[in-house]
């Protein structure tokens, strides 16, 4: 790390050669799957919710939500207050099935309620979900290390992949969250520390960037009107609803959780300790965003870098200088917010200090990232390989299995962090890609607890519409202008909430009319 003093590496080293020790030390009990997936059931629920919190607190929090609030407002902070009635409905209804069914995977349920093709569709459907969050985490914390280390994105991603691979692929889920546990306290302190050093470095502090923020309407939550063509209020409530009831229903990362705690009642603790510690610590993002805002407000000459370097990764610019530089003049801050926290803190944050951030953030990442590769490879073992390859497989079988599907995933989610590099917002892409690739799983989890009367032919009918509905409303903005009518009206995040209405309202529909009487 050729730009960082000799303390800030030894920081970062002793914190990556820490996460792989725990990896190593757990290993000594991964001696059968239930162990390396469940931890036979053996985590004290505090753990398992403060690992599911440092699982929502990726690093598209740590650097996405800043970067947001310092490009537009509030608004995305309406994903978090959406939280606890998703919550609500997954304590009471999610976790205890879970608990009862028995089986670790989320999706061995929808083959017994409408057969094989059910399973394996919500199972492709999280497994693209989890590619599209791993490679915009990857993509987020090499955007940030780039700017600290000097090395290109590329070589970030690999080795920081390489490191979570060896930790997640030895120790399993308890070492997914024990690490997690010690990587949510740390990045916590992280952006308290961040908080501190902008409002030491803001002239005039809290008061000035309240100010600031008033003047420029940065803490506006959106539009209250009943408009679903924009960003409103109400557009970013929905998504947030159905996402999380998405993460907490039906998302391996979180329904794997539930079986480590000891207890139906831990389980459902540590839901609302997640609950109870993301939404304060989002908060604190977008204040640090707000707080980058008015610092940089003041300093305006600061920024004619990060606009130079946003305009030069822009994958659709060529090389030329001069249209570098003209297009950097033209950028607007949501054109290179992602940018800003990173370049404050190799700015800003005393040496010492800043290779405790630096590993802050790769904390952030690395505990959304293992979580999302250990329970990619539960699914694929479980969900193909037990069920399509081979039904008989013994313990050291799917162990086995286990660990070379971990480091697969693995190696897939750096690619597809490396597929991203020039984005605008990997808070805006991770949204999207989660919000098409879930609202399919959803409305058909959805519709077997809704309508009992709905079967197998309902399902696949409403499916069918369903994914018809999501490609429509991905792809129709390539509608020739002439045609513009057929395009998707409304705003991208509301696919999510189209999708998955309209396959459980079809099911739901089509069981009712089969059933009614001539």
């Amino acid at each position: 790390m050729k730009n960082l003093p000799l303390i800030d590496i030894a920081v970062i080293i002793a914190y990556l050669a820490a996460m792989v020790l725990v990896g190593v030390w757990f290993s000594r009990k991964n001696k059968n799957a239930d162990q390396f997936t469940k931890a036979s059931g053996m985590i004290p629920g505090w753990a398992v919710g403060i690992s599911l919190y440092a699982t929502f607190l990726s690093s598209n929090t740590f650097l996405g939500v800043p970067g947001k609030a310092f490009g537009s407002n509030w608004n995305p902070f309406v994903f978090s207050l959406s939280m606890p009635l998703a919550a609500w409905v997954a304590v009471k209804y999610f976790v205890p099935f879970y608990r009862t069914a028995g089986g670790v995977s989320a999706y061995t349920h929808l083959e017994r309620r409408f057969g094989p093709w059910a399973r394996t569709y919500a199972m492709v459907c999280f497994l693209l979900t989890q590619l599209a969050r791993m490679g915009s985490i990857f993509f987020g914390i090499a955007l940030s290390l780039q700017a600290l280390t000097g090395y290109d994105m590329t070589t970030i991603m690999v080795i920081t992949g390489l490191c979570i691979v060896i930790y997640t692929v030895l120790g399993g889920i308890e070492a997914v969250i024990w690490t997690e546990v010690v990587q949510g306290v740390l990045l916590t302190f992280g952006g308290l520390l961040i908080l501190y050093l902008i409002l030491a470095n803001v002239e005039g502090g809290a008061a000035a960037i309240i100010d600031i923020g008033i003047a420029d309407e940065k803490f506006s939550l959106g539009s209250f009107a009943p408009d679903f063509t924009g960003s409103s209020f109400w557009v970013i409530l929905l998504y947030g609803f159905f996402i999380n009831l998405n993460n907490f229903g039906m998302d391996q990362n979180y329904v794997q959780r539930y079986h480590t705690a000891p207890s139906a009642r831990e389980a459902a603790k540590s839901v609302w300790l997640c609950v109870k510690l993301y939404i304060p610590i989002s908060l604190l993002f977008f204040v640090i965003g707000t707080g980058l805002y008015a610092y940089y407000a003041q300093h305006p000459e600061l920024t004619e870098t990060i606009r130079l370097q946003a305009a030069a990764e822009r994958p659709s610019l060529s090389a030329s200088p001069d249209e570098v530089q003209q297009t950097a003049t033209s950028l607007a801050s949501a054109d290179f917010g992602d940018k800003i926290m990173p370049h404050f803190m190799v700015n800003m944050i005393p040496v010492g200090l800043l290779g405790l951030v630096i590993s802050a953030i790769m904390a952030a990442a690395m505990s959304t990232i293992s979580s999302g590769m250990n329970a990619s490879a539960t699914v694929f073992t479980e969900d193909i390989y037990k069920r399509y390859i081979r039904p008989d497989s013994s313990g050291s079988q799917a162990l086995r299995v286990l660990f070379i599907a971990t480091a697969v995933f693995g190696v897939l989610g750096i690619v597809t962090g490396i597929s991203m590099i020039g984005v605008k917002s990997i808070l805006d892409v991770w949204w999207q890609l989660s919000g098409i690739f879930a609202g399919g799983m959803l409305g058909l989890f959805l519709l077997g607890i809704i309508s009992k009367k709905a079967g197998n032919s309902d399902a696949i009918i409403a499916v069918i519409a369903g994914v018809l509905a999501i490609l429509w409303m991905t792809f129709s903005y390539l509608i020739p202008e002439q045609y513009g009518y057929l395009r998707y009206p409304l705003h991208a995040n509301m696919i999510i909430v189209v999708g998955t209405l309209v396959i459980s309202l079809v099911g739901t529909g089509l069981a009712t009319m089969r059933r009614s009487p001539v």
